[in-house]
């Protein structure tokens, strides 16, 4: 072990990036912290945010190579090392932003992008196991910005029998239990995630799963019928009306109505998810269709509140992170479905709606060299508590 990565482990102050790319696949966010401490006790200072566009026809790439019909191994071998340089590049960018060199940050934890996620265990070779797979590797990360990496998180719970996901429970524990007040934490990404956090919760006590959609078939559909990567302010949905017959046919979908523990990802709402829709209402009003998707997304994260959160823990307050929280239609629907409930943007000492994820993967990093597990049984499905993350030195 060299002397750097002895001083880091040594430290209770750190300067640790955050880095995300989540299924919309739109942009690698980027945050800059500080970070005193580690556990319940951390204390985090944000300094600095910011976003790097994915070039389209990486995009595109990834959207193909996480659709099990058009994968290619040869291009998800490439594609691992082209989003680590781009990861490497928000660094970058970052570090120009602050006018700092990498010397000045200890840490990057960095999710990568993930391709496929299997939290069911299905029958393969004579082997039944959970996996997920992330792309952009830490080793490229760390290597191309002279800064020691954390990263592929979520291997380390589907080891021990979890579903991988979702990991940002473990940040709102920290971050959000309140005295007084009972909380859900609801994070819109392109899959929608809640953390249940009651009052004066404790670790073990946390409650959190993938709710179905979240931007993933808004943008998906966007992109089909309109060529732009998601709807701006709501301006397709607020042209269209609620259509009776499509909301009715994604009632019938069966993944936002499976039981807790659960995650799901773009090989369930994904490609031929959309297609489908597509093809079997493309007569419909191209408004209309956007407008239902969007009430429905509402509604799904709402049914799961029903049906396996409110006997227990009754809200009163919805806290909003991710893309989603940008979308005033979205948002109103929430309130409309929540009533009795406050339904708030999320803003904290610096933590947004947009560098929330990014935190996480910091906080995880910082986390993993503590020592510290960041899984949650209840959360994932595990049978045991682990730590997660591989940790690549850089010299």
């Amino acid at each position: 072990m060299n002397k750097r990565m002895i001083s880091l482990l040594r430290k209770n102050r750190r300067t640790v990036i955050g880095l995300l790319s989540g299924t919309s696949v739109d942009a690698i966010d980027a945050v800059l912290l500080q970070i005193t401490g580690n556990g319940i006790n951390s204390i985090i200072k944000v300094i600095d945010f910011t976003e790097l566009a994915i070039p389209q026809q990486v995009r595109l790439a990834i959207f193909k190579n996480s659709d099990i019909k058009t994968a290619r191994i040869e291009e998800i071998t490439r594609l691992n090392v082209i989003t680590g340089a781009l990861f490497s590049d928000a660094v970058l960018k970052l570090l120009k932003r602050n006018n700092i060199n990498a010397a000045s940050v200890d840490l990057i934890g960095s999710h990568g992008q993930t391709i496929h996620h299997l939290p069911e265990k299905d029958n393969y070779i004579g082997y039944r196991v959970k996996s997920t797979l992330q792309i952009g590797d830490p080793a490229i990360i760390a290597n191309l910005t002279g800064i020691t990496t954390v990263g592929d998180f979520r291997i380390a719970d589907c080891a021990v029998d979890g579903d991988g996901a979702p990991l940002v429970p473990y940040l709102d524990h920290i971050l959000f239990t309140h005295k007084s007040k009972n909380r859900a934490l609801l994070n819109i990404g392109g899959i929608a995630n809640i953390t249940v956090l009651k009052k004066n919760a404790r670790k073990q006590d946390v409650f959190a799963f993938d709710t179905g959609p979240g931007n993933m078939i808004i943008d998906g559909l966007m992109y089909h019928l309109f060529k732009k990567k998601y709807d701006r302010n709501s301006q397709a949905a607020k042209k269209g009306i609620l259509n009776t017959e499509l909301f009715n046919y994604l009632l019938n979908d069966s993944a936002y109505k499976a039981e807790p523990p659960k995650s799901t990802g773009r090989e369930h709402y994904g490609m031929e998810f959309q297609k489908k829709i597509l093809n079997k209402f493309k007569k419909l009003n191209k408004f209309d269709t956007i407008r239902t998707i969007t009430e429905f997304t509402a509604y799904a994260i709402w049914y799961n509140y029903k049906n396996y959160i409110e006997s227990d823990c009754k809200i009163d307050e919805l806290i909003v992170s991710g893309g989603g929280a940008n979308n005033p239609l979205l948002m109103q629907s929430l309130k409309n479905y929540f009533k009795g409930a406050q339904v708030n943007k999320l803003k904290l000492n610096g933590i947004t709606a947009q560098n929330k994820e990014a935190i996480l993967f910091a906080v995880l990093a910082n986390e993993c060299i503590a020592g510290n597990p960041t899984n949650m049984n209840r959360v994932t499905g595990s049978t045991r508590d682990v730590i997660l993350g591989k940790i690549c030195q850089a010299l």
